[in-house]
């Protein structure tokens, strides 16, 4: 019975401690009678967990407040130097590696262009850009306290990716291989679900609670947040909405299939239209969509069109997600984001049309706050809060 009774104490004492960091972290600069007045703890209980937190430099005394009739309080701020994390949003034809502080504000940026595949070869690249952040980044208690990685590919809740089609892997432990490599805990986790978690914590749906937020780079992905949480499914594999025939009979998928969405609203399938249209200043060597992008905002009225047609079918995948979810905000990311002037209004279009009227009362459609960045602060957001979590007792 004591043991019960002592675990159970242990237990509240934790989930306080947690409520009390929370609060310097969301409300800061903040004083310890704020803290008990907002969390309902009495002072004395604020006071100890305080300074536990003090001492373990997740917090610290920043100088006195504004008085409210008596003694001037000492205000408390978050140390969020206290560590770092590193978020990786591995894409298909680029690797993004960042550090960032435990606000996820970013430290370091690394960018690199891929134009290989093979399991193997993206893993030196990988583990290379994951030495490069170590080593760049500044001192703190706790070093580097997570990596979080973002793949385009169905990857389990045991952090194992099964498949990813547009990268050519199958059954890839890479979060052991990493964890062996640095001895640092890693997370596995679809790039979508990255991108709408840092869009959550840190973008366009801070204020929002059902969210879908839609990544669409050389594949499309869907990541949900349903009652303000991460919804991944019973396995780990919800989102793969990229993959929903949109066209009966139509073009073949790697996945298997034909007809998939992705094939149609991504930025694959808008480099392979502008080849189609024999653009004189688009060859295979010189395409990509920042070509596109420069070409458009030059008046390129083949090019607009393309990038019309492009929206329109995004707008299409995205009626039925809003028939089906309901959500609140609809979030367009990765790399088609960069086309908001010409894809924005064509998406919007079609929604009006085909989307059903209940479910567009009070829903948003907004492009990413946080661009290219989303995945990558989204997976280093989760390491974050589970290095907190394992702390914080």
């Amino acid at each position: 019975m004591t043991d019960i009774m002592t675990g159970n104490q242990q237990l509240v004492k934790q989930i306080n401690k947690k409520l009390v960091l929370e609060s310097v972290i969301k409300q800061e600069p903040i004083s310890r009678a704020d803290i008990s007045q907002k969390v309902g703890l009495n002072k004395g209980t604020v006071s100890s967990l305080v300074g536990e937190l003090i001492e373990e430099q997740f917090i610290y005394e920043s100088g006195p407040g504004k008085s409210s009739g008596g003694r001037r309080p000492v205000m408390l701020l978050y140390n969020q130097n206290a560590g770092y994390a590193i978020g990786i949003d591995l894409g298909v034809n680029y690797i993004l590696g960042l550090l960032t502080d435990l606000k996820g504000n970013k430290i370091v940026e690394i960018n690199k262009k891929i134009t290989v595949h093979h399991y193997e070869d993206v893993l030196l690249i990988l583990q290379k850009m994951i030495e490069d952040l170590i080593e760049s980044a500044p001192m703190g208690r706790y070093g580097i306290v997570g990596i979080g990685i973002g793949v385009p590919g169905l990857v389990t809740n045991s952090n194992k990716i099964l498949v990813a089609p547009n990268l050519g892997w199958k059954d890839i432990e890479l979060q052991k291989i990493i964890e062996d490599a640095f001895n640092i805990p890693v997370f596995i986790e679809n790039e979508a679900n990255a991108g709408a978690y840092g869009e959550r914590i840190y973008g366009a749906g801070k204020d929002y609670n059902n969210i879908m937020y839609v990544s669409a780079g050389i594949g499309i992905g869907i990541g949900s947040i349903l009652d303000g949480k991460l919804f991944t499914g019973m396995n780990g594999f919800s989102g793969e909405m990229g993959h929903m025939v949109i066209q009966v009979g139509g073009k073949d998928c790697s996945c298997g299939s034909s007809g998939c969405w992705e094939l149609y609203a991504s930025e694959r399938a808008l480099l392979d239209e502008a080849l189609k249209a024999k653009l004189p200043q688009v060859t295979k060597e010189t395409l990509s969509i920042e070509l596109l992008l420069n070409l458009a905002e030059n008046g390129n009225e083949d090019v607009i069109t393309i990038f019309n047609t492009i929206g329109m079918y995004l707008g299409v995948g995205i009626s039925n997600i809003i028939n089906s979810f309901n959500p609140e905000l609809i979030i367009i990311g990765n790399r088609l984001a960069m086309a908001k002037k010409w894809i924005e209004k064509p998406i919007k279009k079609y929604v009006n049309v085909h989307a059903m009227g209940y479910h567009q009362e009070g829903l948003s459609i907004q492009f990413s706050q946080l661009y290219n960045d989303a995945a990558a602060l989204g997976v280093a957001a989760l390491s974050i809060e589970n290095f907190i979590k394992i702390k914080v007792q």
